[in-house]
């Protein structure tokens, strides 16, 4: 049996041992671990669903985008027209033209401004849903794959953990279920 000083070394000196042990084995279980990235910006360029989206807004807004060109076009029409002819008219005339064209601009200027608006939110709508539709799709990549961590923004991604394509490959082949 060893005595108090020796027996308190011996302890200690196992006791670190197990603790090194542990922490190795901690290290290893965590270099194990498998991880993935997915670059969310492509997904959202490069998909079948986002670009179905993106037909879907464009054929949504494409009359009124067409509208506004047409006002757009009426707008510089008539200013060329208040220009070219403004010093021939009377000033009742003039004025009257400068109004009717000041009427239209700002009917052009709220119209456009309505129009960004809800594309803009239409288009969150739509991207939104191409996300959690993304989000599905790499959830269920990462259970059939036993992916540990699954990350969508990074600063750096190397090629070997990156699994874009693979979501991409996956969302177009779910493109007819929502």
């Amino acid at each position: 049996m060893l005595t108090g000083k020796y027996s308190r070394r011996v302890i200690g000196a196992m006791t670190l041992s197990l603790a090194v042990f542990a922490l190795d084995a901690g290290v290893a279980q965590a270099q194990e671990a498998k991880i993935a990235a997915v670059n969310s910006d492509r997904i959202l360029r490069e998909s079948v669903p986002a670009k179905a989206a993106q037909t879907k807004l464009e054929a949504e807004f494409a009359k009124r985008d067409k509208d506004l060109q047409d006002m757009a076009q009426r707008l510089k029409t008539m200013s060329e027209s208040v220009d070219k002819s403004g010093v021939a008219m009377s000033a009742t005339d003039r004025a009257q033209k400068q109004r009717d064209l000041s009427q239209l601009d700002s009917d052009f200027q709220r119209k456009q401004r309505e129009f960004r608006e809800d594309l803009n939110q239409r288009r969150n709508e739509e991207l939104a849903a191409v996300l959690e539709r993304a989000n599905k799709v790499i959830k269920q990549i990462a259970e059939q794959q036993h992916y540990d961590l699954i990350v969508q923004e990074a600063v750096y991604v190397s090629p070997r953990i990156d699994i874009t394509d693979q979501v991409i490959k996956a969302l177009a082949g779910s493109s007819g279920s929502n």
